[in-house]
């Protein structure tokens, strides 16, 4: 969702007037759209009657037939989905055009992260028994919880709240994120930052704006110079107990399951599932949008390409079932046998 603790809403605006500070023309071709306040965006499936949501492709049918956002930017192949609660705009540049609402909504200066500000003036609130290492930055409403522990040189953004009993290495930043309790962060990571996101390749790339959260659950650890990037406009969330070794990259509105291990320079591209208890060995990758399931173990350097069930093992790139990778290896090795004897 968009937290105002960390990305504060510029104004309201009458639909009618937000589209006229729009950089390109907007119909609108809904009597609605006369009376319609627009108070915030939010995705699909979190977006209330005052919000703005995105509908590009059929990956979001599901979620715009449900959806009770009260306008939804639409592609024409998604009109007939839109739900009569919602006032649609269609375009045939969707990405692009909720791109513009969320600079006009959500300039950058209002947004958290690097020089980003908090929505109100209020100093951080520690519990007894935090400790503070040298050169230490805090930021605005900053909240941390007692007996936790902050290495040197660390920046903690505006609104983030760390919970109990955690242990913050040094040179650590942290932008728009909830931690709990008992949560483990190594020197050199950096949780909160922005995603890869990008419009017009190879032309403009144009950033998407990136005003999601990162929620880090209980008895998390997390590695030496690992990044986490926060949501795009959800969170991307680290379930309780999962344990992300040093060098490793999770995508923007990833959600990684309960008691997951993440071996070492693995990376997972955005908005990938990691069901409960899924094992990541080192060096392997994710496509994005996808789900691996619970229990399931990839195994070194493999690159997943599609979703796939619970208790999968997967090797090889693009990874498949290891069984029958290694019947393709050694079909691939009697025939290369056979081929020397000839």
């Amino acid at each position: 969702m968009v937290d105002t603790r960390f990305h504060r809403l510029s104004q309201t605006y009458a639909l009618h007037a937000l589209v006229g500070v729009l950089p390109r023309p907007v119909v609108l071709d809904d009597d609605r759209a006369a009376s319609f306040m627009v108070l915030g965006a939010d995705e699909l499936s979190l977006a209330g009657a005052g919000h703005v949501a995105l509908a590009a492709h059929k990956n979001y049918l599901d979620d715009l037939k449900a959806t009770t956002a009260g306008l939804v930017i639409v592609s024409a192949q998604l009109r007939d989905a839109v739900p009569a609660t919602s006032i649609a705009i269609v375009d045939d540049r969707p990405h692009e055009l909720f791109a513009d609402i969320l600079d006009a909504l959500y300039p950058a200066s209002t947004r958290g992260g690097v020089g980003g500000i908090a929505g109100a003036s209020t100093p951080p609130f520690l519990e007894e028994g935090v400790s503070l290492g040298p050169n230490v930055v805090l930021g605005e409403g900053v909240e941390i919880g007692r007996g936790t522990v902050i290495g040197a040189n660390t920046v903690i953004g505006a609104g983030v709240a760390v919970g109990r009993n955690c242990t913050i290495g040094a040179n650590v930043t942290i932008d728009c994120a909830y931690l709990g309790g008992n949560v483990v962060i190594h020197p050199g990571a950096r949780i909160g930052t922005e995603g890869f996101g990008w419009l017009d390749h190879a032309r403009s790339n144009r950033k998407i704006p990136q005003l999601g959260r990162v929620i880090v659950q209980d008895d998390v650890e997390i590695g030496a110079n690992a990044t986490i990037d926060r949501g795009a406009l959800g969170d991307t969330v680290i379930g309780e107990g999962t344990k992300i070794d040093n060098l490793v990259q999770i995508g923007h509105n990833c959600r990684i399951g309960r008691y997951c291990l993440i071996a070492a320079q693995s990376g997972l591209s955005g908005s990938t599932v990691l069901e409960d208890g899924v094992l990541m060995a080192g060096g392997t990758g994710t496509g994005g949008h996808l789900t691996i399931g619970a229990g399931s173990v990839v195994y070194g350097r493999a690159g997943v390409s599609k979703s796939w069930p619970a208790g999968s093992k997967l090797f090889g790139a693009p990874a498949r079932d290891i069984k029958e990778y290694w019947r393709e290896t050694a079909m691939l090795k009697r025939m290369m046998n056979k081929g020397e004897q000839r």
